[in-house]
């Protein structure tokens, strides 16, 4: 396990979800067009492998079990590129509508998947669409799941989940009880897919390209805010293969990641930092 470097300017971690195909799966939208977009995610990957690669860069991956058996061979450059590989579901499932054992099938399948690819368990977990329930959070628990990121409660500090919140009409929230699994937050502010892609649903549109130097400049100030606000801030900025591998948007991310060399920040794989946690360090202390 690497040692994180202690940094008072603060950590990114960087996290790709590889979801291919199966998001367009699980909008029930398997006509060819959708499809094609989501096979572009692994034209991707290596364009953002070689990237990282040049300046030693480490990151997390997030992929659906079936995206790793539908491409075996990029998701091992994945591994091989020494990035960590973390669970995404099976088919990038929601997790709200799924009763316990169909969820269960789906992690338990996903991790022996991971495990086969990388030779190891994985230790962390994003739920598809972000969203997860009390069911999820044990699920993961009784999997020895490390941490999830998935969640909004802080934006430079992680924390402990919860589990049997309670939000009565006519009393104050009553907040669950903590577990041991610890939080490493996301945010849609932080997340290209929202900025980027354009989608039609039955009764909204996403309007998404926006010219990606204006959603880096969002990103830089999180990251300028935590850099002098926040001793050891986690910052955790979400890319999606099939959103940011185009050419204009690569070189978009380049002058980004210039940018951030110049605020002293350190790069940092989710596990390694949710391990740090784990061990008592103190991250996001304002």
């Amino acid at each position: 396990m690497s040692e994180l470097p202690d940094n008072p300017a603060g950590h990114i971690c960087l996290s790709f979800d590889f979801d291919g195909p199966s998001l367009w799966m699980q909008r029930r939208s398997t006509s060819p067009t959708p499809v094609s977009r989501g096979e572009f995610g692994a034209v991707a990957v290596p364009r953002i492998l070689k990237l990282l690669g040049g300046r030693n860069i480490p990151c997390t991956f997030f992929i659906p079990g079936h995206t790793i058996e539908t491409y075996p061979d990029v998701c091992r450059m994945v591994a091989d590129a020494g990035c960590e590989i973390g669970l995404h579901g099976y088919a990038h499932e929601f997790n709200p509508g799924l009763e316990e054992d169909d969820e269960r099938w789906a992690l338990v399948k996903s991790i022996e998947l991971i495990e086969g690819l990388t030779g190891s368990a994985p230790v962390g977990y994003r739920a598809p669409s972000g969203d997860l329930t009390d069911q999820t959070v044990e699920l993961l628990l009784e999997h020895d799941i490390m941490y999830d990121s998935s969640l909004m409660g802080h934006d430079y500090a992680p924390y402990r989940v919860r589990t049997g919140d309670s939000f009565p009409d006519d009393q104050p929230a009553q907040w669950g009880a903590e577990t041991n699994l610890i939080e490493l937050p996301f945010s849609w502010t932080l997340d290209d897919y929202v900025y980027l892609e354009f989608v039609t649903f039955r009764r909204m549109l996403m309007p998404g390209l926006k010219r990606p130097d204006d959603m880096f400049a969002n990103f830089s100030d999180d990251i300028r805010w935590m850099v002098r606000d926040v001793d050891q801030g986690v910052c955790n900025v979400v890319f999606h293969p099939q959103v940011i591998g185009r050419g204009h948007r690569l070189m978009a991310l380049e002058r980004w990641l210039d940018t951030m060399a110049e605020l002293g920040v350190n790069y940092a794989r989710m596990d390694h930092v949710a391990h740090a946690v784990r061990a008592g360090r103190q991250f996001g202390v304002e």
